[in-house]
């Protein structure tokens, strides 16, 4: 459902950064299915991959050789991300707060954390310069947090137009899907709940937010996987 719910939120005019991990299963998915206009961009410098199965790292010979173009990884961020070419930014996170600030860094004290996490690779530079973000994590007290322990990559601080003050030119998080349901930021960047997947009622997502969720007023529900997603998310997933 997350997979498919990811999927569903890109377009085929975007140009999309994606990472390795479900980013890369939604965004082959959307492609291969009704999308097939998205531009898929990888870390690596493959611009325009189009796999004909998952690719297990942003390494893999399938993209450079699906791809349009390969570029080096500087080039990437300097030419394509930083000056803001790059529609969706896919993210993923450790710990995200109510403001959609992403920790992958550690948990606990930096300098005697509890949990040393892998870091910030191209993120920060993601969640500062797309014109949106999507982060995709699955949801609990553990993961969303009153206040991340390291902000690690930049989501609208402690809202109210903070990102604007500090000059980052994305809109930063639009959009957080979760295994329970689906949120977004409102006029203050506060994320609220807008949807919940099938089966899931919005009590059971507060019992899993770290913070006093706020719900919208209406509250949609995901529709479930057509069968032609699952057939195509299938047939990605068998060939890799």
């Amino acid at each position: 459902m997350m997979t498919v719910a990811a999927a569903r939120a890109l377009r085929g005019d975007q140009r999309c950064f994606v990472g390795i991990g479900l980013p890369s299963t939604a965004a082959n998915l959307a492609r291969t299915t009704h999308a097939p206009g998205l531009v898929l961009v990888y870390e690596s410098g493959t611009l325009g991959s189009k796999p004909t199965r998952l690719p297990a790292s942003i390494g893999d010979g399938i993209l450079a050789e699906t791809a349009d173009a390969v570029i080096s990884v500087p080039e990437v961020f300097n030419y394509w991300l930083q000056p803001g070419r790059i529609d969706i930014g896919f993210l993923g996170a450790a710990q995200l707060d109510r403001y959609g600030n992403i920790n992958t860094t550690a948990i606990g004290e930096y300098a005697h954390p509890k949990v040393r996490l892998p870091g910030a690779g191209g993120a920060p530079e993601i969640a500062a310069s797309c014109r949106e973000v999507f982060v995709v994590v699955r949801q609990s007290r553990r993961s969303f947090v009153e206040q991340v322990d390291f902000v690690t990559s930049f989501g609208h601080g402690r809202g109210h137009g903070e990102r604007a003050a500090l000059g980052l030119p994305g809109a930063g998080p639009t959009l957080v899907i979760t295994d329970l349901g689906v949120m977004r930021p409102d006029a203050s960047s506060e994320l609220i709940l807008v949807a919940t997947h099938p089966g899931v009622d919005t009590e059971q997502v507060r019992a899993a937010t770290g913070w006093n969720l706020r719900v919208a007023a209406e509250v949609t529900v995901t529709e479930p996987p057509s069968a032609d997603e699952l057939s195509a998310l299938r047939a990605l997933r068998a060939a890799s």
